[in-house]
């Protein structure tokens, strides 16, 4: 994990994001499996929101995220002592190389990370041996090309290409949710059960903060960076792109829709 290059690092612009997640709006697919006493791994936490969520569902089980960058896992450290959380812990980790035993974890979970790294299927197959029988591997990720937007602004079409294009050369799968059940079955799991869910913006607060914060993040974050490094786009495009989300905020009958493929995947008993 510690080797993959990811493609929205960590801007404030991306965590204003990644930290309004919970397991009721990005994780719900799971709650059966969040019963108190379990012991639970976030692959890929992050800030951490999910994950002191998922421990406060657990108490008085303990609960572990992992994640490449110290730098997220410091405001992860921060959000579980703000709300007064002790059964979770948070720790540097390779995802290829978890630092545990094997069948240590009655849940091994992953939120929007499948889609950022090289070889998900040796990452599915690191989760399921860290995973109790009987536990299981869960995981979510978007699908960018089943994402759909009102109205075609072109500004946001082009925005999608640029995220395709810096996503892939970087190695990952922008697409990912439309491939997690196949990959879980590469994987060797026999017990795969696949959904999915949405995340929709549509009333004026939810899209001046869905766009604003894509206005903001394709011109400071390490996407931005990414892709002017790449010569996927200029400072103009970026601008251009720019005015497109905030245009959508204001646009008549507005509408983001972003599909997610979720996975949880039992390990057998015997």
């Amino acid at each position: 994990m510690s080797t993959e290059r990811y493609t929205h690092g960590h801007h404030e612009s991306v965590l204003r994001s990644h930290t309004w997640r919970t397991v009721a709006n990005s994780a719900a697919y799971l709650e059966g499996e969040l019963v108190p006493g379990r012991v639970v791994l976030d692959v890929g936490c992050g800030p951490g929101t999910i994950t002191v969520d998922i421990a406060q569902r657990v108490a008085p089980g303990e609960v572990i995220g992992v994640d490449a960058s110290e730098d997220v896992l410091r405001e992860a450290r921060a959000h579980a002592n703000d709300v007064g959380v002790n059964n979770v812990r948070f720790a540097a980790g390779d995802a290829y190389a978890l630092d545990f035993a094997d069948d240590t974890f009655d849940v091994v979970h992953a939120h929007q990370t499948l889609q950022h790294v090289s070889d998900p299927v040796a990452m599915l197959r690191e989760m399921y041996r860290v995973t109790k029988p009987g536990g299981v591997v869960a995981a979510r990720d978007a699908d960018y090309a089943g994402m759909i937007w009102y109205p075609p602004l072109p500004g946001l079409t082009q925005w999608m290409d640029a995220y395709q294009a810096v996503a892939r050369t970087n190695g990952g799968e922008p697409d990912a949710g439309r491939h997690l059940r196949f990959w879980a079955i590469e994987a060797g799991f026999a017990d795969v059960v696949s959904t999915c869910s949405a995340w929709c913006f549509a009333d004026d607060a939810d899209r001046a903060w869905w766009g604003g914060m894509w206005a903001d993040r394709i011109r400071d974050s390490a996407f931005a960076v990414q892709s002017r490094d790449q010569g996927v786009l200029t400072d103009a495009d970026i601008a251009t792109i720019r005015s497109a989300w905030l245009e959508w905020i204001d646009a008549r009958g507005a509408w983001f829709t972003i599909p997610n493929g979720e996975i949880l995947c039992r390990k057998p008993t015997g």
